[in-house]
């Protein structure tokens, strides 16, 4: 009998068999109580458990409770892994060594996340350390999803008694190709609920002075602005709902509120450096985020549609937000953006930690 987990997650809901490889659930703990839930579909994150300032546990991402949901679900990143690439590659289409290479169009014009097969769809090989750690594997076959070479791609889960979730990620491939790895984690740190509450009222804060503005199918325009005077300025923190709904504000417009990738201030590159606070005034949950990465896509789930999630939940518009550690979109098309080129011989890196906690009232 496996134990009953304080998520109301129940593993035999995640136990089935898809394309000839089974699937389960997987929880860590640490010793202050917190419990994380991940499914080796797609490496999502279906419960992270913590408490408000009162000690009242609740989850705080969203979910499914079951694999057929989370097969059929109408947001199909919701809480995954994503790759070979996360985010958007305009018109589906980039040159390497002077190759045209052509991806699945999944999203408007353009490719998004990899393919509607991309890692968030597959079956990864899991290995659970122990109570506090996970590791998935996964082999991505040459011209899976149109991308060349075979990628070999560890993630590793820990969930450390600091109330950290360290996501730790190390790929290879034996043909040069491009990586851009993230976790899609829908963050509703006043817990889901039937409604989940808007998120609007989260202070939030992003270590960036500048971010990467899109035209009106969410490519980057190729600029670099500065957030100083734009809606996008949370380099002090502001609400969230202060100025997603400014239509004076053309960026705004063009993501339907917030779906852009900001510009991490890093001293060097790669270092791994405060990005972002998040804190939910009503409970008091906070959520930091550390990570190696040059960007953060910050998304405020502006086309949620209140469909029904985890055990009754329903996850309405602007009800959860997204801290995608990345590098920018469409970077095979803009020279000039961070590399995502992986080649032969050499290891993709990542590492990306959410820590969190409470605020008390002063």
């Amino acid at each position: 009998m496996d134990k009953v987990l304080i998520s109301g997650l129940k593993r035999e809901s995640f136990q089935a068999v898809i394309g000839g490889k089974e699937t389960d659930l997987y929880t860590l703990t640490n010793n202050n109580g917190m419990e994380v839930c991940i499914t080796n579909y797609g490496g999502a994150v279906m419960a992270v458990m913590a408490p408000d300032r009162e000690g009242r546990m609740a989850n705080v991402i969203q979910g499914h409770d079951s694999i057929g949901n989370m097969v059929s679900s109408p947001e199909p990143f919701l809480s995954t892994l994503v790759g070979r690439y996360g985010n958007r590659i305009a018109r589906g289409h980039f040159v390497m060594n002077g190759k045209d290479y052509s991806l699945a169009v999944n999203n408007g014009p353009n490719h998004l996340h990899g393919g509607p097969t991309g890692f968030h769809a597959r079956v990864w090989d899991a290995e659970q350390i122990n109570g506090h750690e996970l590791v998935l594997r996964y082999i991505s076959a040459y011209y899976e999803e149109g991308f060349p070479g075979e990628l070999h791609m560890n993630v590793k889960y820990s969930l450390t008694d600091d109330d950290e979730l360290i996501i730790d990620y190390r790929g290879t491939t034996n043909k040069k190709t491009i990586v851009n790895m993230t976790s899609h984690g829908f963050f509703s740190l006043a817990g889901i609920a039937n409604p989940t509450p808007e998120a609007l009222n989260n202070i939030l804060t992003i270590n960036a002075d500048f971010f990467i503005p899109i035209d009106e199918t969410s490519i980057p325009t190729g600029e670099i602005l500065k957030v100083e005077g734009t809606p996008f300025d949370f380099r002090t923190p502001h609400a969230v709902g202060e100025r997603i709904g400014d239509t004076s504000c053309q960026q705004i417009v063009n993501g339907t509120g917030y779906d852009h990738c900001f510009v991490l201030n890093k001293r060097e590159p790669g270092e791994l450096s405060y990005a972002v606070r998040c804190v939910e005034p009503q409970s008091g949950r906070k959520l930091e985020m550390w990570t190696t990465e040059p960007g953060v896509q910050f998304y405020s789930s502006n086309w949620h549609s209140g469909f029904t999630g985890n055990q009754g939940a329903t996850y309405p518009k602007y009800s959860a937000l997204c801290f995608e550690a990345q590098h920018f979109p469409d970077s095979p098309n803009h020279p000039y953006f961070p590399s995502t080129i992986l080649k032969a011989g050499d290891i993709y890196r990542q590492k990306t930690i959410y820590r969190f906690g409470v605020e008390y009232n002063s």
